[in-house]
């Protein structure tokens, strides 16, 4: 089996931490989020990944390169313009046989993919979508469904008064690759708001794989935030991580700690990183490779990115620093983000 990522979208929420890398490459937990997704697929044992990519996919293409570094084959598709997420679907037919898993590249999760695969394939449906359970749903696509499983009807962000479930589309997609008929070519197409009807519509059997795993978007800085104190408190982690972040300290190869400085977990530090005397990091700090904070600097709730440069006695919460920045000495930043 086969696992297309749908990887061509800007990340306009997150702007401007994504002015100068695409939203795919933006790091969770110091690795791309794209490279912990192929991690995570690639331990269910699927090994062939279509990456479809649009916005810089330059810098993608060359971190990845054919994959062999990560343990599996991929391929790439590129859109010369946007063709949204059924157009790139229908884009990357030519990589597509059999059956084949889709995945959004901005949502993380530790659904049981393998259970979602089996699923699919007993039920015999043409397309089975995994929906996962909200607080608050009306800001996503809901998907109605009969007491068999098979889905009954698409809502996209509905008004409150027409929400009739709690189950929401995951962003992950199981096909048959029959169903590529059904998508235009070469043009820009919806797969939640023009495929799926359509498909419904023709009377093509869809399912749907109810779960209450863990599930995030992370496409908004709060969001961001959310998913790395979930990491470091336990409350999520994902299949296969290579490190235990629960209430822990990590800290990376090369990195210097100043016998002075105070470390408050959970928090994670990455490679090459040099902490001055009396630093104070944590709780609920991520700190990427290569930062240097001087002298009596503060942080915590915050992730920094790699590259960085933190002046002295600067205090940093509840804020996102993106790759290469320098803050100066005596700043104080509390819900920021801060990008070059």
């Amino acid at each position: 089996m086969k696992a297309l990522l749908l990887a061509g979208g800007k990340g306009t929420r997150l702007y401007p931490l994504t002015h100068s890398i695409p939203k795919p490459m933006v790091p969770v937990l110091n690795k791309p989020l794209l490279q912990r997704t192929i991690e995570y697929i690639r331990g269910y044992g699927i090994d062939e990944i279509v990456m479809s990519l649009c916005y810089q996919p330059e810098q993608i293409m060359e971190y990845f390169g054919d994959g062999s570094r990560f343990g599996v084959k991929i391929y790439y598709c590129i859109e010369e313009s946007p063709l949204g997420t059924g157009g790139a679907i229908k884009n990357a037919e030519k990589y597509l046989d059999d059956t084949f898993l889709i995945f959004n590249s901005d949502i993380i999760t530790d659904i049981d993919l393998q259970k979602l695969i089996d699923y699919h394939r007993n039920k015999g449906a043409s397309v089975t979508i995994a929906l996962t359970r909200v607080a608050n749903p009306s800001a996503y696509g809901l998907v109605d469904t009969d007491a068999d499983g098979w889905i009954t009807a698409f809502k996209e962000k509905p008004k409150p008064e027409d929400i009739t479930t709690d189950f929401i589309n995951a962003g992950i997609y199981v096909f048959e690759r029959n169903v590529l008929d059904f998508i235009k070519p070469g043009c820009e197409v919806s797969v939640e708001k023009e495929v799926y009807p359509g498909l419904l519509s023709s009377g093509i059997r869809m399912s749907a794989y109810k779960n209450d795993n863990y599930w995030i978007d992370i496409g908004t800085p709060h969001k961001y935030l959310e998913l790395h104190q979930n990491v470091l408190d336990g409350a999520f982690s994902y299949p296969f991580m290579e490190a235990e972040y629960k209430n822990s300290i990590v800290i990376g190869g090369d990195t210097y700690v100043s016998p002075t400085a105070k470390l408050i977990p959970p928090i994670t530090i990455g490679d090459g990183c040099h902490i001055a005397g009396d630093v104070i990091i944590g709780p609920h700090a991520v700190i990427g490779n290569g930062i240097d904070i001087d002298r009596g600097s503060y942080i915590k709730n915050s992730v920094i990115w790699e590259g960085c440069r933190i002046g002295r006695r600067t205090k940093l919460s509840n804020t996102i620093v993106g790759i290469n920045c320098t803050i100066g000495d005596y700043k104080n930043v509390s819900y920021g983000v801060i990008a070059n």
